[in-house]
Parts: C-alpha cells; sequence; structure tokens
C-alpha cells in the first residue's frame, strides 16, 4: 500500500491590512517558482505588498527546514492564495460636523512550499512485510475494436 509522505509546509498571513487584489498582483508573479527566484523577485518588485509576501515566503521556508529538513534550494512555491479578509469600517470627521464612511480592507494570503527532493509516496508493504508470498500475475491482453472497419451501424439500413 502506498502512503502519501508530507512533502508540503505553508504559511499563514491573516489580516493583512491590504486588498486582496494588490496582493493577487504580485502573488500571481511568484506562483510555481523556486525559493531562490521568488525571493530575488520579491525584493526588485516595487508594491507595497511584497514585503508581508516575502515575510511569507520566508517563514514557509523555515517551516519546511525545521519540520521537515528540507534544503531551501529544493524548495517551489505549489500552491499560493489571497482570500479576502474583514473589512475594518471607521468615520472621518468632514465639514460642518458631518462624517464620512472609510472601509480599510484587509485580507488573508497562505503560502503552501513543496520540496521536490522528496519522494511523495511510501511504500508501506515493503516496510511492513519485509517477506511476502509472491503471487503470479495474470497476463492479459488489449485487444483493439475498430467499429469502423467490420461496417459497424452506419452501413446498415
Amino acid at each position: 500500500m502506498l502512503n502519501k509522505r508530507t512533502t508540503e509546509v505553508y504559511a499563514l498571513g491573516q489580516h493583512i491590512s491590504m486588498s486582496a487584489h494588490k496582493a493577487r498582483r504580485v502573488i500571481d508573479q511568484i506562483r510555481g517558482r523556486s525559493y531562490e527566484e521568488t525571493l530575488i523577485i520579491l525584493e526588485l518588485m516595487p508594491y507595497r505588498a511584497c514585503y508581508p509576501i516575502f515575510k511569507l515566503v520566508y517563514s514557509a521556508a523555515a517551516n519546511a527546514s525545521f519540520n521537515m529538513g528540507s534544503n531551501e534550494t529544493n524548495l517551489v512555491i505549489s500552491k499560493a492564495e489571497v482570500n479576502e479578509g474583514t473589512t475594518v469600517k471607521r468615520l472621518k470627521p468632514r465639514a460642518r460636523g458631518r462624517s464620512y464612511p472609510i472601509q480599510k480592507p484587509t485580507c488573508h494570503i497562505t503560502i503552501v512550499m513543496k520540496d521536490i527532493s522528496l519522494d511523495e509516496y511510501i511504500d508501506t508493504d515493503s516496510i511492513r512485510w519485509s517477506q511476502k508470498p509472491k503471487c503470479k500475475k495474470k497476463h492479459t491482453t488489449m485487444s483493439y475494436y475498430d467499429m469502423y472497419s467490420n461496417g459497424g451501424t452506419w452501413d446498415k439500413k
């Protein structure tokens, strides 16, 4: 039996004070890239969303090295997503004693990193039962059926 080994680690940042649309603009650039390439891209991009995403990528890599003992050169961002968080509502004082509502959006960012050097599946049968009785395999052949060569249903009236 094959069991799936955990090769993925994640870092989650919640209630980051910026619009989800602005964070997605940066996340779309780093999805699927390696760890080192991602750090270079985030350092050179001129957006304000790069700093919290940089911290999350760095945190996910630290989680991978601590939990799985992975090397940072083998890490790839497998999934990165941005969800909308709660909207903080404030009032701004205006002229003649009036107030104006201000909405400050927040977002939740999830970075999932995968170690490409680790095998994804573990064969638990070979670990559990080192000497298994050998079974004979049934040999089956695949037959190809072509409905057009023998007339098929199109020629019959």
